[in-house]
C-alpha cells in the first residue's frame, strides 16, 4: 500500500528523543489537572500502527485500542472502568519505565499520571 508509513529496515528511531507537539485533553476526558498529549506515528500499516505517545501530569478518561505498549519514562497508575469480558474486575496498574501492558478494544481507562509518561505503542 503506498499510503503506508513505513520504518526503514535498519535504521534507528529515538522513541526517548522525540519531539512530540502537545495537545490539551478535551475537557469531557479530564478527572483532575490540566493533562495534554502529545503523539507521532512512526509506522502505519493494514496491520496496525506503531507509534510514541505522551502524557503531562494530570488524570484523564480513555477508551482504548488493542495495544501493546512499553513505557520508556515517567510515573502513572491506570485504573480499568471496564474489564475485558469474563475477567471480572481488574486491580490498578502501577507504570514505571520498562513497564508492558496489553490493552483491549473498549476497555474504559483512567490513566492517572504523576511523572510525564511516554511509551511505545503497537495498535490494531
Amino acid at each position: 500500500m503506498s499510503d503506508d508509513l513505513r520504518l526503514l529496515a535498519g535504521a534507528l528511531t529515538d522513541a526517548a528523543g522525540l519531539v512530540l507537539d502537545h495537545e490539551p485533553v478535551p475537557a469531557d476526558q479530564v478527572v483532575a489537572g490540566a493533562p495534554a498529549t502529545g503523539y507521532v506515528a512512526l509506522d502505519s500499516s493494514d496491520a496496525g500502527e506503531i507509534g510514541v505517545w505522551e502524557m503531562t501530569p494530570g488524570a484523564m478518561r480513555d477508551v482504548e485500542v488493542d495495544e501493546v505498549f512499553v513505557v520508556l519514562s515517567g510515573a502513572a497508575t491506570v485504573e480499568f472502568e471496564t474489564a475485558p469480558t469474563g475477567r471480572g474486575h481488574l486491580d490498578p496498574i502501577i507504570l514505571a519505565p520498562g513497564a508492558v501492558v496489553r490493552l483491549e478494544a473498549g476497555m474504559k481507562t483512567i490513566w492517572t499520571v504523576r511523572e510525564t509518561l511516554r511509551k511505545v505503542f503497537i495498535s490494531r
